[in-house]
């Protein structure tokens, strides 16, 4: 008797999702020719300019990296393609301001830094001759931002507890958080226009360092009050519930719980909000205008006080004394000036950062 014998079976073909791929080096390759066929066009038509060069070699690029990755790998990764390009250039174009507006202080101002440049000021100084410093000027500006901080921080941290921990859905809560919103968007001059209405012409005071930090404490409030209220949001409902059922009373658990997980995030967005209003100018012009000497005293302002100076003013000042000239020395102090103050914002930029990434609330 002989057995018929079944052949094995054979396993059927597995289906792969990953087709046909570019090599690495076509993409570079890619870059080499699109920037000799942008040179190409640029010599042979009236096109010039770097910013034109750059824009034209990005949609070159973008188009026939479409248009290979289409023919080769496919319709799916071709838009997959097309749309991961779109981002990087979107990214590029928005940062490539803030990378030239850098790079342009730092060269214009990084040959003026000096010792005595930081610790002289301009007293008995001629701006149209070299020598003097903003050591006026940098004391100016911390101490204003200072007192700005010492209003808006206290008041904007005890509003944000008042609208996440008490306001709920009532109305005077509501309208809280929508002039908020609208305090948020108002413009420097304006906030400068109020203070200068009410603190000066209507109540009588002079112009004064304090007068320009009320109006920086106008625009920090709204960042200290946003920024606080998300950071509460995040303490988790669980620590408040526990701190309830213990029998702890309500302002007790956020003074003891609620506060203290939220305070990195906190004292980050306060941070954020002094190096939002450190570069203010415009109310700073309206409000305490232009000194020469150094002056610790926020209030002077009377006859026979000048008011503080401050970066933001100083630098208005000394480009409104070179009138243009890139040799002059007012020219060169003003971006030296401007340097200094991008020192300063970013060392507090990255504070913040050091803040949140260390002790940040986590839920």
């Amino acid at each position: 008797m002989t057995t018929l014998e079944r052949p094995a079976p054979t396993a059927p073909p597995r289906a792969t999702l990953s087709g046909q791929k570019l090599p690495l080096y076509a993409l570079p390759l890619l870059v080499v020719g699109v920037v000799v066929v942008t040179l190409l066009l640029f010599a042979l038509t009236g096109f010039a300019g770097a910013a034109g060069f750059v824009v034209v070699t990005g949609l070159l690029y973008t188009a026939a990296q479409t248009a290979l990755s289409f023919w080769v790998e496919g319709r799916r990764q071709a838009v997959d393609r097309l749309c991961t390009t779109l981002v990087y250039l979107a990214f590029l174009l928005a940062v490539l301001p803030l990378v030239l507006i850098t790079w342009y202080t730092v060269r214009q101002g990084i040959g003026v830094l000096s010792r005595e440049f930081l610790t002289t000021s301009m007293f008995r100084v001629d701006p149209e001759q070299p020598g003097g410093g903003i050591y006026h000027a940098i004391v100016g500006t911390l101490i204003q931002s200072l007192l700005a901080t010492a209003i808006a921080a206290p008041l904007g941290i005890l509003a944000a507890i008042y609208l996440v921990e008490y306001g709920g859905r009532r109305p005077f809560a509501r309208a809280v958080s929508f002039f908020v919103d609208v305090m948020t968007g108002v413009p420097s001059i304006v906030a400068g226009l109020f203070v200068f209405t009410t603190w000066i012409l209507i109540l009588g005071f002079q112009k004064s360092g304090f007068a320009g930090s009320l109006a920086l404490f106008i625009l920090m409030l709204p960042i200290v009050i946003r920024s606080t209220e998300e950071m509460l949001k995040l303490v988790p409902a669980d620590l408040r519930e526990a701190s309830y059922a213990l029998g702890v009373p309500k302002w007790r658990t956020i003074l003891k719980i609620v506060l203290p997980t939220a305070l990195a995030g906190i004292v980050t967005g306060v941070m954020l909000g002094v190096a939002r209003i450190a570069g203010e100018t415009a109310p700073l012009l309206l409000l305490v205008g232009l000194n020469q000497k150094v002056e610790y005293n926020p209030f002077a302002g009377r006859i026979d006080q000048n008011p503080q100076a401050s970066l933001p003013t100083l630098i208005y000042e000394q480009f409104g004394i070179a009138v243009g000239n890139t040799e002059a020395p007012a020219f060169q102090r003003a971006w030296g000036a401007a340097l200094v103050l991008i020192i300063i914002i970013g060392l507090l930029n990255a504070t913040a950062r050091l803040i949140a990434r260390f002790a940040r609330v986590r839920g």
